[in-house]
C-alpha cells in the first residue's frame, strides 16, 4: 500500500513509520526538510502552517493518511498548523486517497477532573491546543473523506520531548516528591508504542471508518511512584499535604518562571478521572503490550 504520513520525524511519527516499513509498505513523508532521510522512504517538501504548500504530488494515489503533525509548544503555531493545515490538507486529499486517520487527543474532552471520559463525553476543549486540535478533527469529519480519529491521552516513551515526566522520575529519585490530597488519585498515560499499534489498527480494520477511539490506560499515582521506585532503585514512602493549601501557594508563587510547581500539574496530580479504552479494544481487539506499571518501571531504569 502507499501511505502517507504527516508528522513523521515527530515523536510518534517516526516511531509509526518504522511499524508501516516493516509491513513492506510504500512509504511517504511530508517534511519541511530532507537533510535527515531515511531509507525506503519517499520526501516530499513542504509545509502545513504555509498556505502556498503544494500537496498535489504527496497525495496522488494514497491509500491511508495519517495525519499525525501537530505543534506542542509554540501556542502561535497551533491554529496555523493545526486548523489551516488540516483544511489544506483535506482539501488537497479529496478524491486522492482512501482513508483518512487522524491523531487527536483526549484534551477533546476539556479538563476532566473526576468520573469516566467516553467517546460519547461532550467535546469541551480548554486550551489553545485542545481547541485547535479539536477544531482539526471537526475539519476531518466533514470532509467527506473516510476517516477515523484516534484520542490518546498522554503519551509517553524515553524519547518524548516533554519532560514533564522525567521531571516526575528526577523528584521520586531526590526524595522530594510528595503526595497531594486524599487517596483516590488516578494518572492516565498510553505508551507510544500502544498509540503506534492502534493507529495501525486505525489504518486497517474497515469497521473502524466513521468512528472515533480513545486510548489510555489509568493507574493510581501511589501504584504510579511505587513502579517508578522499584525502577530507579529508590524507596517509595513519601509525604502526603494537604491540597488547597499547596494550590494557594503556587498561586502566589507563580509568578517566578522556574517554580516547580503549577496549577495545572497539581490538577494532574490530584485528578481521579478515568479515559475509557472499552471501544478500541472491542471493536478493533486491540491489545496493550504492557501494564502501565511495568512501562513505568522500564522507563525509570533507562531514563
Amino acid at each position: 500500500m502507499i501511505i502517507a504520513i504527516t508528522g513523521g520525524s515527530g515523536f510518534i511519527g517516526s516511531l509509526l513509520v518504522d511499524k508501516l516499513l516493516k509491513q513492506s509498505n510504500q512509504v511517504r513523508l511530508l517534511s519541511r526538510n530532507t537533510r535527515a532521510e531515511r531509507k525506503n522512504v519517499q520526501y516530499f517538501l513542504g509545509d502545513l502552517s504555509n498556505p502556498s504548500v503544494d500537496l498535489s504530488g504527496f497525495l496522488d494515489g494514497v491509500d491511508i493518511l495519517y495525519h499525525c503533525a501537530g505543534e506542542v509548544s509554540n501556542e502561535s503555531l497551533m491554529q496555523e498548523l493545526h486548523v489551516n493545515g488540516t483544511q489544506r490538507l483535506a482539501d488537497a486529499a479529496q478524491g486522492k486517497i482512501g482513508r483518512w486517520v487522524q491523531l487527536s487527543s483526549v484534551g477533546a474532552y476539556g479538563a476532566c477532573r473526576d468520573g469516566t471520559i467516553t467517546e460519547d463525553s461532550k467535546e469541551q476543549p480548554f486550551g489553545v491546543y485542545e481547541r485547535t486540535k479539536t477544531e482539526s478533527d471537526k475539519i476531518v469529519t466533514n470532509s467527506g473523506i473516510p476517516f477515523v480519529i484516534l484520542r490518546p491521552s498522554n503519551v509517553f516513551g524515553i524519547k518524548m520531548t516533554n519532560q514533564s515526566l522525567f521531571q516526575l522520575i528526577g523528584m521520586i529519585n531526590k526524595g522530594l516528591f510528595f503526595y497531594l490530597g486524599k487517596r483516590g488519585v488516578l494518572i492516565n498515560y498510553i505508551d507510544v508504542e500502544d498509540v503506534v499499534e492502534a493507529l495501525f489498527l486505525c489504518g486497517n480494520r474497515d469497521n473502524a471508518l466513521g468512528e472515533i477511539y480513545n486510548l489510555s490506560q489509568t493507574i493510581a499515582i501511589e501504584k504510579m511512584v511505587f513502579s517508578f521506585s522499584i525502577g530507579l532503585g529508590v524507596k517509595s514512602k513519601f509525604l502526603r499535604l494537604p491540597e488547597f493549601p499547596i494550590r494557594a501557594l503556587v498561586k502566589i508563587f507563580a509568578i517566578f518562571p522556574k517554580f516547580p510547581l503549577t496549577i495545572t500539574r497539581i490538577d494532574a496530580l490530584t485528578s481521579r478521572c478515568t479515559y475509557n479504552s472499552k471501544k478500541i479494544i472491542e471493536e478493533l481487539n486491540f491489545k496493550f503490550k504492557s501494564t502501565l506499571e511495568e512501562s513505568f518501571q522500564l522507563i525509570a531504569r533507562k531514563k
